[in-house]
């Protein structure tokens, strides 16, 4: 028994001088994940409508639940990175956008304070062949008290959701470094 607590002592004295420096050469956030290659490969994109949770229009956004969805056909169109397709069969990737209304906080959270949880868009990317997720990207939209404001808020938001899905997949949208 008294060898066993002499060896752990003298592991626990041998090991711990050498434990920061060799937990920082590993950590995870120092290293770069891996992205899957169909996502950067892919030439053709069909995008899917997965719609907009109820009570988002015409306020505090103005216009119809497919606006995200027009907004980002045409602004992918723009950058000439992909061509968009009519058949998701025919695409590299489906990406599936969804703006969401998360229900709003508890009675309790009310009490102290909390506010409601902010709308936010959901990019689904899916491998056009296996359909299999690939990545998803998320983006809150920030509160406003203005509908302008808010509209602005919303394209902002929409363009973030756009720009992320490009630097992900090798294709770093016009005007980033």
């Amino acid at each position: 028994m008294r060898t066993f607590l002499v060896c752990s002592c003298l592991c626990l004295a041998v090991a711990a001088p050498v434990a920061p420096g060799g937990l920082a050469q590993v950590s995870p956030y120092d290293q770069a994940s891996p992205i899957p290659p169909a996502l950067i490969a892919a030439k053709t994109v069909f995008i899917s409508n997965a719609g907009a949770d109820s009570g988002l229009f015409p306020e505090p956004f103005t216009g119809d639940p497919g606006r995200a969805y027009t907004e980002l056909y045409a602004a992918l169109k723009a950058t000439g990175n992909y061509t968009l397709v009519g058949d998701p069969a025919q695409a590299d990737l489906v990406l599936e956008l969804r703006l969401n209304a998360p229900y709003g906080p508890s009675e309790a959270n009310k009490q102290k304070g909390a506010s409601d949880p902010l709308p936010m868009f959901r990019l689904v990317v899916y491998d056009g062949k296996s359909h299999y997720i690939l990545w998803t990207v998320t983006q809150s939209i920030e509160f406003a008290y203005l509908q302008k404001t808010h509209d602005r808020n919303f394209d902002i938001a929409l363009s973030e959701v756009l720009n992320q899905f490009l630097r992900i997949a090798g294709k770093p949208p016009a005007g980033s470094h």
